[in-house]
């Protein structure tokens, strides 16, 4: 008998959904150097974007409606996506009812560990979040020399501005070190945990469900099957209005993850962005199969 894949092996689907984003990225990145108009465009290194008054295209201005009412509330419409199919989908509960089954619980545990990651990240980490905690360590500050020299701030207070969003609401600049891409970590993040939670669901894929091997308490690895609760395919494989509108999400997601990699960021920072959501991906969605204790407490989606 041939042996099983490793747990940590990605499905057929899911390496081709891994595969999406580098893929994204570097076309993205290839764009913004080969198009003679966003190769010609100004474009200002302190904030990593072009200015906007000559700005290539609509998606190159960050006041574009899309980054302000999509990617900049991003985290609010995957939560309201995701919580609107997993209350709604046959195979997590009875539709209508709020009532708190097994797998409900478990998709919560799920997604309060991705949120919990997208907040370290993004918005606090016992203090600077760590996106702002890596800028300062690799050389980053707060530039507020323009408003010192104008009297209007004491050089000795510029210290106490170690977040890029209080550098900013005071009118100074976040300037120097490795910026990761907030949005390439958001976009990405958000997209992947959409994809993991409804995908092994509605495509109810045999094979899908036969690629991923869990390892078991005596050491033996096996197919996530043996685990999976006993649900009919007409119940597991609806694609409901939850599903569509989180996979529109997703779909949003990826173009706008296009976007910013056409026209904001280094390349570094782009990689680095992706590297930290996939590393809160991996922790949710693949150390589990191979540790039973974390896989009995936040399960797998479709499982």
């Amino acid at each position: 008998m041939a042996a099983r894949r490793s747990p940590f092996m990605p499905t057929y689907l899911e390496a081709i959904l891994l595969s999406i984003y580098p893929t994204t990225l570097v076309v993205g990145s290839l764009f913004a150097v080969l198009d003679p108009v966003a190769r010609a465009a100004p474009y200002n290194t302190t904030t990593q974007s072009h200015y906007a008054n000559t700005a290539p295209s609509y998606f190159a201005k960050k006041s574009n409606v899309f980054n302000i009412f999509f990617v900049k509330q991003g985290w609010a419409w995957v939560t309201f996506s995701y919580l609107f199919f997993l209350f709604t989908h046959p195979s997590a509960g009875p539709v209508g009812s709020l009532a708190a089954t097994p797998k409900r619980i478990r998709g919560l545990l799920r997604y309060g560990i991705v949120t919990l990651w997208w907040i370290f990240v993004t918005q606090w980490f016992f203090g600077p979040p760590i996106i702002d905690r890596g800028f300062l360590l690799t050389g980053g500050q707060c530039d507020l020399l323009e408003l010192a020299d104008e009297g209007k701030l004491e050089m000795d207070n510029t210290r106490q501005f170690v977040t890029g969003v209080a550098c900013k609401a005071i009118g100074g600049k976040w300037k120097g070190g490795h910026d990761i891409s907030g949005h390439v970590f958001l976009l990405v993040l958000g997209s992947m945990f959409i994809f993991e939670e409804v995908l092994h669901v509605v495509t109810n894929s045999t094979r899908s469900k036969e690629e991923r091997t869990i390892l078991m308490s005596d050491g033996a690895v096996k197919s996530a099957e043996v685990e999976a609760e006993r649900v009919t395919p007409e119940v597991s494989g609806q694609w409901t209005l939850g599903a569509k509108i989180m996979l529109g999400v997703a779909a949003l997601s990826l173009y706008m993850l296009l976007m910013t990699a056409a026209y904001f960021h280094t390349w570094f920072e782009k990689l680095t962005g992706l590297l930290v959501a996939m590393s809160g991906i991996f922790v949710v969605y693949f150390l589990p199969r191979a540790v039973p204790a974390l896989r009995q407490l936040i399960g797998m989606p479709g499982v």
